[in-house]
């Protein structure tokens, strides 16, 4: 490569033939040369902009904000509540009795119960299946207390195991 030539080829060393001629007329320099010396501007009244603020400014633009939130929403499936009939509703109620004379006698049995959890945003909701010991019945909330703190509503149970002895 020729230095006096360029990348390009052209003669005065341009990236382009045309700026290698223009430069030549003028003696070599360019029109912006006598601001390339100059210290960078800094305003008085106005404080520079952070980094962050800078980079925001280029972000892409969401115009419908929300928009894939509410998409996800709506695709998230829920299921119906399916009351219990009669005769499992009545099998609960005993295996809840046997659960209030264990705890009156001091056994803290091992449960495994299925119940319906409704959803907070949309009509449904999903069914749970929990595995625990039982610490206590809550009569007033009408509630399973389980020894670690969860709390499961009697009217929602569909499905309950007592596992070991009562």
């Amino acid at each position: 490569m020729d230095p006096a030539r360029g990348r390009t080829g052209a003669p005065g060393g341009g990236r382009f033939p045309a700026e290698g001629e223009r430069r030549r007329r003028r003696g070599g320099v360019s029109p912006y040369e006598d601001l390339l010396s100059l210290p960078h501007p800094v305003s008085k009244t106005h404080p520079p902009m952070p980094q962050e603020d800078r980079a925001a400014q280029f972000a892409p633009f969401a115009a419908l904000s929300g928009h894939g939130a509410a998409i996800r929403e709506t695709a998230r499936l829920t299921e119906e509540w399916a009351e219990p009939d009669e005769d499992a509703k009545a099998e609960l109620d005993r295996r809840l009795g046997l659960l209030e004379c264990g705890l009156a006698e001091g056994v803290c049995p091992e449960i495994a119960v299925t119940y319906f959890q409704p959803d907070a945003r949309k009509e449904g909701g999903a069914y749970h299946t929990l595995s625990a010991r039982l610490h206590r019945i809550d009569p007033y909330r009408k509630e399973l207390v389980l020894e670690d703190g969860r709390r499961v509503p009697v009217g929602r149970i569909v499905e309950m195991e007592i596992r070991g002895r009562v």
